[in-house]
């Protein structure tokens, strides 16, 4: 899976400020998420996306580019499978009184296990962030998400 890319954007009546906050800030990504990204978000640094509930590691990677309020771009990988690491952008641009959030997930390896859970998950957090942004109010981003081969409508394949 070496030649996929997952580009996903969508248009959310927000700030910049407000948008980049609720990417890096762990009390929002906590609320639309349910994990904390945890950084100083410097390039450079390290980074870690964890369970908001018990505080385990589920990501971790290297801020690889740093430029508030407009672009992030994070190396991606499972604590217990580095070597299958990934690249997330996140591009933020102003339209007017909203933003356009482009989030590109790319440089999947091959044989990825990464690029299946990610082509399930952005699209759920997405619509959750721009749910939390506007309303005020997350959407349970998880609901009937099925891990196994239980009876999730989510289940392509077992």
């Amino acid at each position: 899976m070496n030649s996929s890319n997952f580009v996903y954007t969508t248009y959310i009546k927000t700030t910049a400020e407000k948008l980049w906050a609720a990417i890096t800030n762990p009390e929002f990504t906590r609320q639309y998420w349910g994990h904390d990204n945890i950084s100083d978000w410097k390039k450079g640094s390290e980074w870690k996306h964890m369970s908001g509930i018990d505080g385990q590691v589920m990501i971790i990677g290297k801020v690889l580019e740093s430029n508030p309020p407009h672009c992030l771009v994070l190396s991606w990988a499972a604590p217990d499978d580095k070597a299958d690491d990934s690249k997330v952008t996140f591009e933020i641009e102003v339209i007017k009184d909203m933003v356009r959030l482009n989030i590109m997930h790319s440089d999947f390896k091959a044989g990825s296990t990464m690029a299946g859970k990610v082509a399930i998950g952005w699209p759920r957090v997405l619509s959750s962030l721009k749910s939390y942004l506007e309303s005020g109010k997350a959407l349970d981003t998880w609901a009937g998400f099925d891990t196994g081969c239980g009876t999730s409508s989510l289940k392509t394949t077992c």
